[in-house]
């Protein structure tokens, strides 16, 4: 059988997934082909049902459960991962009259802007790696940072306004669910099995001191090409809720669906 997968270019899920992609790791009589996308591109593709297996937003998977199954490994969920809400250095930021861009309108970054800061109405998707810039530009009067962005906003010229993570955790005392693995219902559940603890036995990329191994693979899809930046990526994305997310994860999808009603 061959099964389409989609994970996004960066660092946390190329190093999550290349043993399966080199095939170190494998299902017998089971091939897969990859594709690589921005998450509200995987989001959407995952509502049309054209891949099999695919990473998408948490705040998606509740929008998407009847046709896929939630994986519990491979995902990004954790303390301190949360997404940043940042404006133009030196700029005054009024929530209420707030022009805002945000990296997709089913990420779990717009579902935690919308439950911390209901007063921004004035929302406009874009691609994740085009938000610092339009910031910057005046375009707009924040915006919402997710994956490599949190680490080099500063540099660029930007403020922090919030790290909504941080925000998320004074109120509700859990981890953030950030992004999920999900596999079609229409799968052999034996199978959608097999692919769940093949993703955990993938997470193994580390050297002899516990430090991930930066593979060809990972910097070529990286859209951060400093190494630091990708290291830092890997070890705040890639944890503990990434193998499993537990007990304390399993309450937070729970809570994430009733307050999404």
């Amino acid at each position: 059988m061959h099964l389409h997968i989609g994970i996004s270019p960066c660092p946390n899920d190329t190093f999550i997934f290349e043993n399966i992609y080199n095939q170190k790791v494998v299902i017998a009589g089971i091939t897969f082909e990859f594709h690589f996308h921005d998450v509200e591109e995987l989001n959407q593709l995952a509502a049309q049902g054209k891949l099999d297996i695919v990473k998408i937003s948490y705040a998606q998977y509740f929008n998407v459960k009847d046709k896929f199954r939630l994986l519990r490994s491979g995902g990004a969920m954790g303390f301190g991962v949360g997404p940043l809400l940042v404006k133009k250095a030196g700029n005054i930021f009024i929530e209420e009259n707030a022009s805002v861009v945000i990296p997709g309108v089913h990420t779990t970054a717009n579902f935690l802007l919308s439950q911390l800061y209901p007063a921004i109405k004035n929302k406009t998707p874009l691609l994740f790696s085009e938000i610092e810039s339009v910031v910057l530009s005046g375009q707009y009067d924040a915006g919402l940072l997710i994956h490599e962005g949190r680490f080099t906003y500063q540099e660029k010229g930007l403020e922090k306004i919030a790290d909504l993570g941080e925000l998320w955790q004074q109120k509700m005392n859990l981890p953030i669910p950030l992004g999920c693995i999900v596999a079609k219902k229409s799968l052999p559940e034996k199978l959608v099995d097999d692919i769940e603890r093949l993703v955990k036995y993938s997470i193994s990329n580390y050297d002899t001191n516990g430090q991930p191994i930066l593979s060809e693979f990972i910097k070529q899809h990286a859209q951060e090409m400093d190494e630091a930046v990708m290291m830092q990526h890997i070890q705040l994305y890639v944890n503990e809720f990434s193998k499993d997310v537990g007990v304390e994860g399993e309450k937070v999808i729970a809570l994430m669906e009733e307050l999404m009603g």
